[in-house]
């Protein structure tokens, strides 16, 4: 019987600590799936057949990057990878060319079958995460995000990621679909959690604890 070929997968994001963390999730199904490293600089540097663009990565990235990116041979068939199931992003980030939205609460195993389903050629969208059955979700232990270890949410790293960046309050709702009310108090729980006070300090404790990316992704053409 001849061995069916390995699906082959790739992870933009521009932080280790995530990239390393997805990498061992999925190790047990390694049968399966074919990890493709980055290259130094953050591009796919060989052909997959599914690449994962994490929505944690840089802000500056524009449709006109999203487009090369969805164009390029080497990146396959590209997938939103996010925490943020948003029906109206999900539905625009669709038309824009992705194939796939897929939620990081997913367990290992639904992850793994949602790869395989986008590889086939399908259009997968997760469901949230109250109707899904019959496996446990990803725990922050199986996955990380940079401030995990200070206690930070997935969405409260990710405000802290745009703050330190320059974001202000209204780009950051906008960027997250959140309300603005809702971006506040996610200001509010991180400060608490880092122990600062004003923005200012908030931008120099987002420099010194790795909340800028480990490296420039690069969209190629």
């Amino acid at each position: 019987m001849t061995r069916q070929r390995r699906t082959r997968i790739a992870l933009l994001n521009d932080r280790e600590v995530v990239t390393h963390g997805l990498r061992s999730m999925l190790e047990p199904y390694h049968e399966r799936l074919e990890w493709v490293d980055m290259g130094p600089r953050g591009e796919v540097s060989r052909p997959v057949d599914v690449t994962l663009f994490d929505s944690f990565i840089q802000p500056e990235v524009t449709d006109q990057d999203l487009s090369r990116l969805i164009a390029c041979p080497n990146t396959g068939r590209v997938v939103i990878y996010t925490w943020g199931m948003h029906p109206d992003l999900a539905a625009q980030m669709i038309a824009k060319g992705f194939v796939g939205f897929l939620d990081k609460s997913l367990s290992a195993a639904q992850l793994v079958e949602s790869l395989e389903a986008v590889a086939r050629g399908e259009v997968v969208i997760s469901e949230p995460s109250a109707q899904r059955e019959g496996h446990t979700l990803t725990t922050p232990e199986e996955l990380t995000w940079p401030g995990a270890g200070f206690g930070l949410t997935a969405r409260e790293s990710e405000v802290l990621v745009l703050i330190t960046k320059g974001l202000t309050n209204q780009d950051i709702a906008a960027r997250s679909y959140l309300s603005i009310n809702s971006v506040k108090s996610y200001i509010r729980s991180a400060y608490r959690k880092i122990g600062v006070e004003r923005r200012s300090q908030a931008v120099r404790w987002g420099l010194e604890n790795g909340m800028l990316p480990d490296f420039g992704v690069t969209l190629q053409a």
